[in-house]
């Protein structure tokens, strides 16, 4: 039996914690401004901590998205172009979507895991997997 408690207590101390917090998911809006020909996001940190992701991941994505070349200058996100908050906000939405948010439960407790070079959702509440077909 004292076999049974070691095994029981070393499985506890690999399983990943999800947070039983009841409380909605939400993004935060960006907030930044357009200066020259440059759109500054200055809470893009923010937004990259409350996502779960890498900051250079999300980049990458905007980047993709909106067509613009850009840059992680400490804790901000510059763009190369002049783009109004409700476009940048739809594409980081999108991002939540496909790269964050389960398919099935819709909680944004998901890791991304790559299994023979396919990349997927692996759900931390409910443990479904779910592909990623956004290839970055």
């Amino acid at each position: 039996m004292e076999a049974y408690e070691k095994l029981l207590d070393k499985a506890y101390k690999e399983v990943k914690v999800v947070g039983a917090s009841s409380e909605r998911f939400e993004l935060p809006k960006v907030q930044g401004n357009v200066t020259g020909n440059n759109t500054f996001i200055t809470n893009f940190a923010q937004i990259a901590d409350s996502l779960r992701r890498p900051q250079e991941h999300l980049a990458k994505f905007l980047q993709k998205e909106l067509a613009v070349s850009a840059r992680i200058d400490s804790q901000r996100l510059i763009l190369k172009t002049k783009l109004n908050s409700a476009k940048v906000n739809e594409k980081i939405e999108k991002y939540a979507k496909e790269f964050v948010l389960c398919p099935v439960c819709g909680k944004p407790d998901t890791e991304i895991v790559s299994e023979k070079g396919v990349k997927s959702k692996h759900c931390l509440a409910c443990g479904a997997k779910s592909p990623i077909k956004y290839n970055l």
